[in-house]
């Protein structure tokens, strides 16, 4: 097999993994988005790393964003909205995150792989990618890789929310 036909494996099984995300979950997140006073997202390890990048292009956007866990990071009220991502939805400091915001009155909207875990259980919405574990794409590769492309696919709605060109994001 080729790398090209590794990519071509790779991007069909992710775009298998976001069929069960609907138009309204993703109007409903653009929604929230767009109307939180701040939005903070927040994940661990790999997700983390694809959740910090979500972070970046929604302040590309003109939105006022934060990492949660970062040292310049505000506390959270219950006019913001909280974006968790985990894979397993069982990650002890991204459910407790959750837990907290709940707490407060803040919007949670997880990113996970079932709603059968902790994090979709104490979240207002769940978004589920579902990725199967492949041998070939090792440790969540196509949740996150899924994952990943849903949130830039985002960026067009949100564009188009904002009235937000290409050049106003420079």
């Amino acid at each position: 097999m080729t790398r090209l036909d590794e990519a071509e494996r790779i991007a069909s099984q992710c775009v298998a993994a976001l069929s069960g995300i609907t138009d309204a979950d993703r109007e409903e997140l653009a929604s929230r988005i767009v109307s939180a006073r701040t939005v903070f997202v927040f994940g661990v390890g790999r997700s983390g790393l694809i959740a910090q990048s979500f972070a970046v292009r929604l302040v590309q956007l003109g939105l006022k964003v934060y990492f949660i866990g970062d040292m310049t990071t505000p506390l959270i009220s219950s006019d913001d909205l909280v974006i968790l991502v985990s894979n397993s939805g069982d990650t002890m400091s991204v459910v407790k995150t959750a837990e907290i915001a709940r707490r407060i009155g803040t919007r949670v909207i997880s990113v996970t792989s079932s709603k059968d875990n902790d994090l979709a259980q104490t979240s207002d919405t769940t978004i589920i990618v579902k990725s199967d574990h492949a041998s070939d794409a090792p440790l969540g590769t196509i949740f996150e890789d899924a994952t990943m492309l849903f949130f830039d696919s985002m960026t067009p709605a949100l564009m188009k929310l904002l009235g937000a060109t290409e050049e106003d994001m420079r």
